[in-house]
Parts: structure tokens; sequence; C-alpha cells
């Protein structure tokens, strides 16, 4: 099976670079407490459901209750940090997290902490970790350069799983010998800790030009931008299909270690380390892979390595044998996370960048939450070694659609905000707001070239779509010969300005100028206001 339709890419910087920007580093370090305390908080709520309630899709549910909320939030979430000042949301952020972990660690301690109560905790956690995310990812790109982005998002893996590897060994102690409730204190603990260094932080300045947008305008946009870009849904669909079954690793974990090792709280720690520890690993030869093999084929690699794993959780009823076999399994899920991310971060132009993000974390999230579940639910219905081998069943096909649906190699294309279009000079003087504007373009183009020309005007049909019109379409001119006509409708004036002023990349460019070289001259273009009543 060929899956080589990228080239090879040419070794990135060092996964380490970023840490010399002393800001990135002092956040870094934050946020990787902040992961440690979660992880912690994560197997403190699994484990307190293992031993009080026995059933297996309740000890899954743990992990739904705390991804759900990112399905539901994260593309508003991502709004907002598009919208306003990501400081002092993350700030505010961390504030309701602080809240929410003494709660949960004040019930525990009194022993009044019911599984119900737990969940619906853990879900609001889950909701502070979903406005967290995009906002914080959107951040990078202002304390790194851009060359050492990919590196920024090995850190940012780095950070995840050098905290899987020490928070549940961490939690596993504690809960063995002082209770769940220390190890819900010190995830509290960690959320304090995460905002007193973004308050200390002063960013240089603000990035944002111009009024922002309205929110439910942003959310609009930036769902608009996924939905209409081939690039971005590719590589949503690549990580989809990974998560879905690998999903089945972290959901079936708990009760691998309790029911088929036969090992308590320490031991289920000591298996995520073994996960976590491998991952920090795979974060460091990254760059080396990367460098190595195209997108495309360190995918496929990873998802046999990985669904040769969850085959040995399946049979093994060793736990030397489950711990050798999860050392890899971080490697390959670094390996194809990590890849992906960086690839959304280069991909995505700086307008919609969190938003595009939150859409990539709402199927990180949302696959995870509902394979949990369902791994849960086969788990109790069919059994532990069942579950796994569908998981297996699942990767293979997965790597199988490498063949049709590969990553593509966007390494060419020019990212840059292009400011190309000439400024609108209207008679009318039009509010921001007012809407809807439609735009028509009308080009000269000669019988020879029109079935090209409709070829490459969809290309620019999807960058207009992308960039903020809502309807497209294309058509002859029926009073002139020789002349087709583009219309398309923006929802707001303000809209079509931010398509003029910053939302178009130098692709986008590239895009508009193929299709004018097939036609005999220059467009003339007018814009149709609403009528104000």
């Amino acid at each position: 099976m060929s899956v080589e339709t990228s080239a090879v890419p040419a070794a990135p910087p060092s996964a380490w670079a970023p840490l010399r920007v002393a800001a990135f580093r002092s956040l870094w370090l934050a946020l990787l407490a902040s992961n440690i305390g979660t992880w912690m908080q994560t197997v403190g709520a699994q484990w307190l459901l293992v031993e009080e309630s026995g059933t297996d899709t309740l000890v899954a549910v743990v992990q739904t209750a705390g991804t759900l909320p990112i399905v539901l939030l994260a593309l508003p979430a991502g709004a907002l940090a598009d919208l306003f000042d990501r400081r002092r949301l993350l700030i505010a952020v961390q504030v309701f997290l602080t809240g929410i972990g003494a709660l949960l660690t004040t019930l525990t301690l009194t022993g009044d902490m019911p599984p119900t109560l737990l969940l619906t905790l853990t879900f609001a956690l889950g909701a502070g970790q979903a406005v967290t995310a995009p906002a914080w990812q959107s951040v990078i790109p202002e304390l790194v350069p851009r060359p050492q982005l990919a590196s920024a998002s090995a850190l940012g893996a780095i950070s995840m799983n050098l905290a899987r590897a020490v928070g549940p060994a961490i939690a596993g102690v504690l809960i063995a010998r002082t209770g769940t409730g220390v190890v819900f204190a010190l995830n509290t603990l960690s959320f304090a800790v995460f905002a007193l260094v973004l308050w200390r932080w002063r960013p240089a300045s603000s990035s944002a030009s111009g009024a922002p947008e309205r929110f439910a305008a942003a959310v609009r946009s930036g769902g608009r931008y996924v939905r209409h870009s081939p690039v971005v849904r590719r590589i949503l669909l690549r990580a989809g299909l990974f998560l879905v079954p690998g999903s089945a690793l972290w959901a079936l974990l708990p009760l691998v270690a309790s029911r088929g090792l036969g090992l308590g709280s320490g031991g289920y720690g000591v298996l995520l380390g073994a996960v976590g520890t491998g991952a920090v690993a795979g974060a460091v030869l990254l760059p080396r892979l990367r460098a190595r093999w195209s997108l495309n084929r360190l995918l496929l690699v990873a998802s046999l390595l990985f669904a040769g794993i969850l085959a040995v959780l399946a049979t093994g009823r060793s736990t030397v044998t489950v711990v050798v076999a999860l050392l890899p399994a971080g490697v390959a899920w670094v390996m194809v996370l990590s890849s992906v991310n960086a690839a959304m971060q280069l991909f995505l132009p700086n307008w919609v960048r969190a938003r595009g993000l939150a859409v990539y974390q709402i199927v990180f999230a949302g696959t995870q939450a509902v394979g949990a579940l369902v791994w849960g639910v086969l788990s109790d219905v069919w059994g532990l070694t069942a579950a796994h081998l569908v998981a297996v069943a699942l990767m293979l096909a997965g790597a199988v659609t490498l063949r049709w649906w590969p990553l593509r190699d966007t390494s060419g294309l020019d990212r840059d905000p292009a400011v190309f279009w000439p400024e609108p000079h209207l008679e009318l003087d039009p509010d921001d707001h007012d809407g809807p504007v439609v735009v028509v373009a009308s080009y000269p183009v000669s019988a020879d070239r029109e079935e090209a020309f409709t070829e490459a005007m969809q290309g620019v049909r999807r960058s207009r779509l992308r960039t903020g019109a809502i309807r497209w379409g294309l058509f002859h001119d029926g009073e002139r010969a020789g002349r087709i006509v583009e219309v398309y409708v923006v929802p707001s004036w303000d809209e079509h300005l931010r398509q003029h002023t910053g939302r178009l990349t130098g692709a986008d460019r590239d895009i508009e100028e193929r299709a004018l070289a097939l036609a005999d001259g220059p467009a003339e273009v007018s814009h149709l206001l609403s009528v104000r009543r």
C-alpha cells in the first residue's frame, strides 16, 4: 500500500528550541504543573468509582464527563479567544477551576461525594479546560517564531505526556496512603499556580487590529472556515480515525489494571506512567522521524503499532508484558497527535486560528468521549477482551484508509495574510453591520477557455466561503456573450471588509491569480447593499 503522497519535509528545529523564550518557558512549566494535576484528578476519580460502583460503564464515563464539555464549548471558546484578551480570559478560567477544585476537595474529604456529583464536578472541570485549550494554543504563535511552531506543538505533547507519566504515579501513591481528597487538593493548587504565572506574564502588545467581531458572527465564521477547507477537514478526519479506536486504551486501562492484572491504584498509576514515559520519548524522537518519513508514512506506522498494542492488552495477563507494550503506545500516540496538531497550527491563518484549533479540540475530545462510553458498554456486554479486539479491527481499518484519504502536503502554501483586493469605493456609506451584501464580479472569458476558467473558479469559491461568504454562484451573462458572472453573498459589510483587510492569505491570492489568468481582462466588480427599511 502506497501512502507517499507528500514530500519528505526538512528536519524541523529541535523540540527544545521554544524553551529558550522566557515567556513560553514559564507558561509551559505552569501548564505542565496543571496537566500533572489534571491526570491526578482523572486517576483519583476513576479509582474512586472503581471502589464505589464497580461497573465498567460508570468508570469509563469519567473520561466522557471530562471531555464532553470540549465538544459542547470548544467552538464558542475559540471565538472568545479570537475576540478578547487571551491572557485575561485564561486567568479568569483558572480562577473558576480553582473554585470547582476546592469544592470537589472539600466534599471528598468530608465523605459527601456520591458518583453523580463526582461526574458533575468532573464535567465542570472539563468545561474550564474546554475554554483553556484554544486560548492557550492560539497564544503560542505570539510567544515563539513561526519556524518553531512544530517544536512548540511537540513540547505541548511532552507536557501532556510527562504529566501522564508523573501524575498517575503520584496519584497512585497518594490514594493508597492518604485517599483521593489530597489528590483533588493538589489539582486545585495547580490551577492556582497557572493563574499566578499568567497574571505575572505581560505580553509585549496586543495583536488585535480594528473592532472585534460580534460573538455569534465569529462562531459562525469559524465553522464556515472549517467546513470549506479541504485541508482542515482531512486533518480532522485522520485524527478521528485514530482517536476512536485509540480511546479504548484510556477508557479500559483502569479495568485492565484492576480486573485483568489484579493491581491496585498504585499499579494503575504505573501503567499510565508507562504510556506517559513512552509519549515523552516519542515527542523527543519526533523531529528525527519527521525528517526521515513523510507525514503519511508516520501515521501508518503509528496506527499499526497502536493496533498491535491493543491486541496485547486484549490477551496479555502479565503485568510486565502490559507495561512493556504500553511504552511504545505512548510513542505512537504522540507521533500521531503531535503531528496533526502541528499541521493545524501551521495551516490555519491567524484570524481564525483559535476557532480552527477549537474544532480540532472538539474532534479530539468528542471521539474520546463517545469512544470511552462505547468501549465501556462493549466491555460490560461482551467482555474486556472482545472490546479491545474490536478496537484493533477499527485501528487497522483506519490505517488502510490512508491509501484514499492521506494528509495533503501544504508545505508550499503561503499562509501569511495578503491584502490584494482594491479598496471598495462606494457612493453610499453603509453601517458596518448592514447586510447582507451581494458582491458581483463580471469576467470576460473566451469560449475556448470557459471550461478551464470554470474549473479554476471552484478554488475561488472555496476561498470566498472560507473567508466570509454564505452563498456563491457562477452564471453566464444573458445580455453579454463571452462574460461569466460570479455572485456571492456576505452576511454584513463588516464581514466583507474583513475579506479585504486580513482574512485572505497568499494561498488565496494564488488561487485567484490562476483563475484571472484564464480571463481576457480584469473583472468588473459591484457591491449590492441591502435596502434599509
